[in-house]
């Protein structure tokens, strides 16, 4: 992965987290959320997303190739509904950078900030029908809960993992 850098994002990061973040979730979940729905999702708006939560306190990374192009980001801290410890925000790569160890690596920063904020486990959502979650069950997590998730008007089933980091 020599060709590859890894940093924590910074403000100026917020067009390329925006462009990664929509373009993820247009290859990820094509065929799965509507095509009308994926299509609809707005690198504006996303970027503006991007410099508020870049403008406060976060844990955000980024990997970036040679040019200064991002190519994948994770973004991971206390879990928001307090019944868990740390959570993985989101993690996303572009297509034609899977397969490289990029995600391995993003989940690992993740996985020892969490560690260093003192967080003894990861609560991670993901898609039931997310055709990438064999990656977090190679992980032995534990299936917690199911619930529905409505996404672009659509039913989706989305599951609650809980994995521990030591």
């Amino acid at each position: 992965m020599k060709n590859f850098r890894f940093r924590k994002a910074n403000l100026q990061d917020s067009p390329g987290l925006a462009y990664v973040h929509v373009h993820s979730w247009r290859t990820t979940y094509e065929g799965i959320v509507s095509h009308e729905y994926l299509q609809s999702l707005s690198i504006e708006e996303r970027e503006q997303e991007w410099v508020q939560i870049l403008s406060g306190s976060h844990h955000t990374y980024v990997c970036e190739v040679e040019d200064g192009k991002i190519v994948g980001f994770v973004s991971f801290g206390k879990e928001r509904s307090g019944e868990y410890e740390g959570e993985l925000y989101a993690i996303y790569l572009l297509e034609e950078y899977q397969g490289k160890g990029i995600g391995k690596e993003l989940f690992g920063i993740a996985a020892a900030g969490l560690e260093k904020q003192g967080y003894n486990s990861m609560w991670i959502w993901v898609l039931k029908e997310n055709p990438s979650k064999h990656f977090y069950y190679a992980l032995k997590p534990a299936l917690i809960k199911e619930e529905k998730l409505t996404i672009g008007g659509e039913s989706h089933q989305e599951e609650g993992l809980l994995l521990e980091l030591h």
